[in-house]
């Protein structure tokens, strides 16, 4: 897939913003790509439960995947080279996170719910129908912490391809003082990975329908968060 859609995968042109920001960007993608890294490769994962992944492709059917934002560091990492395309802000903060997931072999599509939502949605269906799989951070860029957003469900519908909502919960993190209580794993975590049954969007859903299917996502991933909460205290 990564021949067939070079952009999707590459790095996008700095020019855009001053040299000291062009750095900026450069030398924070570097930051958060070595210590995904460095810290990814002492985790120990293991996935919880069924993984609805096979079912999904012997269906024929391509996975849009629905974390909560505090989890995408070892999330990350557990789904590195997969070629999935995920959902970035078209912002500062956004062009380095798009750089370092794509060292991470993710793909990168500019928009978010709060700039360029819209042209951002219609690309990620273009690339699924071409068989891409996609990722949201359902309550990002900026929260409501642990609220689901459409974004996913728009998609699902447009598409006929499955959500499938997952967390993965760490046994010992750090978290980071921002709106999301960002968690990084602490070296040598015991990292589980638990996977919810996949939520479908009829493709003649109505607003009320859509957001029938908002509220089962929210839940799912709310009972992922309980399962995972239970999981670490044993």
């Amino acid at each position: 897939m990564q021949e067939r859609f070079p952009a999707v995968y590459a790095p996008a042109s700095l020019s855009e913003y001053p040299w000291k920001q062009r750095w900026t960007i450069k030398i924070a993608a570097f930051a958060f790509l070595f210590l995904i890294k460095t810290i990814g490769l002492t985790l120990r994962f293991e996935v919880d439960g069924e993984d609805p992944r096979d079912n999904i492709k012997r269906a024929k059917k391509v996975p849009i995947f629905a974390i909560w934002h505090d989890r995408i560091f070892a999330s990350t990492y557990f789904m590195r080279g997969e070629g999935i395309v995920v959902l970035t802000s078209k912002s500062f903060d956004g062009e380095y996170i798009a750089r370092f997931l794509t060292d991470l072999g993710f793909g990168t599509v500019r928009g978010s719910s709060s700039r360029g939502g819209v042209r951002g949605l219609v690309e990620m269906i273009r690339l699924i129908k071409a068989g891409l799989p996609m990722a949201f951070t359902v309550d990002g860029p900026r929260g409501p912490r642990y609220q689901a957003k459409s974004g996913p469900l728009l998609l699902a519908k447009k598409t006929g391809n499955p959500i499938v909502p997952f967390v993965t919960e760490c046994d010992r993190i750090w978290r980071v003082n921002s709106w999301d209580k960002l968690q990084i794993p602490k070296p040598f975590s015991r990292a589980r990975v638990i996977f919810a049954e996949p939520v479908w969007v009829e493709p003649d859903a109505d607003e009320d329908g859509v957001e029938v299917k908002r509220a089962e996502l929210q839940a799912k991933l709310d009972a992922l968060v309980a399962r995972g909460k239970e999981l670490r205290c044993r």
